[in-house]
């Protein structure tokens, strides 16, 4: 989905607009809730791995994937990835085909059996939390410290794809960023006293960072949450003169590359997942960073894979 995230999705404090929005949630939660009824879940005759999200976009799915796609090599498996092809998916369907195979579609469950009749024998679904036609045998849900549930609201009041109680069809939860020991508690309290949730932190670590050390930046993105990209480039103390923030899955135009060469003192620099939606011509006048995805307490993480395998 292409689309510029109101700043209302993400106040602490509930705003007018959110209200007015809110008949159309529950139309929304409506059609979630008739979906669960009459979709009928299929198992698979190999593991299914589903790395999800309810905050929409801008939370880590993809680079958890390509984590968990190694994870699983590493045991001697052969893995394959699982995206449903939507035209302004592209760019992470390319990021994707990097690291290894990748079964694209428009129904998942015809991609994973393509994947099991090409004798792969691990199916890892970048997105489909919300696909109610598969059965995960493992489940991760994804959230960023510096969004986490916005203003906790479901489309169109708020960034949600469905109520927070849904991370009971979880089985992990991955968080990227800082520790929140409030949020893990509300992640509990939902559960509920009977059940415990493992909770991982991740971060992102920027491997091709001498490149642009001691360079004035203009930083530029087509994100989820392109505040995000920005605020990790200052973490590695990499100098932002000017930055711009599209929407995600923007495509760019000449008028838009004449704008961020505005500076020609600076050097542009975006994400590896804008720069998978550039032209040729585009991609000779900007660099992008290349990131990995450090998860803490990995050797618990990698068993609990395992476990599922």
């Amino acid at each position: 989905m292409k689309f510029k995230k109101p700043k209302f999705w993400d106040y602490q404090k509930v705003s007018i607009l959110s209200i007015l929005l809110f008949p159309f949630s529950l139309i929304f939660l409506l059609s979630i809730f008739l979906l669960r009824i009459f979709k009928t879940r299929e198992k698979f005759q190999i593991p299914i791995i589903c790395i999800g999200n309810i905050y929409l976009g801008g939370t880590g799915k993809t680079p958890l994937a390509r984590e968990v796609f190694n994870i699983t090599k590493s045991f001697q498996k052969k893995p394959a990835y699982i995206k449903k092809s939507y035209d302004y998916l592209y760019d992470e369907i390319k990021m994707l085909k990097k690291t290894g195979k990748i079964f694209t579609g428009m129904s998942r469950k015809e991609c994973i059996y393509l994947c099991i009749e090409n004798k792969h024998d691990v199916a890892i679904l970048d997105d489909g939390f919300q696909d109610f036609s598969v059965k995960p045998d493992f489940s991760i849900l994804c959230f960023n410290s510096k969004q986490l549930i916005g203003n906790g609201f479901v489309l169109p009041s708020g960034p949600l794809r469905e109520n927070f109680n849904a991370i009971k069809r979880a089985n992990c939860i991955v968080i990227n960023g800082d520790k929140n020991l409030e949020f893990e508690k509300k992640i509990n309290e939902s559960l509920g006293q009977d059940r415990k949730i493992s909770i991982f932190y991740s971060k992102y670590k920027i491997k091709n960072i001498t490149n642009f050390q001691h360079k004035e930046i203009t930083a530029f993105a087509g994100i989820g949450n392109p505040q995000n990209f920005f605020e990790l480039l200052k973490e590695n103390n990499i100098q932002i003169k000017r930055s711009l923030s599209f929407p995600d899955h923007y495509e760019y135009s000449q008028n838009d590359f004449d704008k961020i060469l505005g500076d020609k003192s600076t050097k542009p620099l975006t994400t590896e997942k804008d720069y998978f939606r550039m032209s040729d011509q585009q991609k000779k006048l900007c660099d992008y960073i290349e990131v990995s995805l450090e998860i803490q307490n990995i050797e618990e993480f990698e068993n609990l894979i395992k476990k599922y395998l």
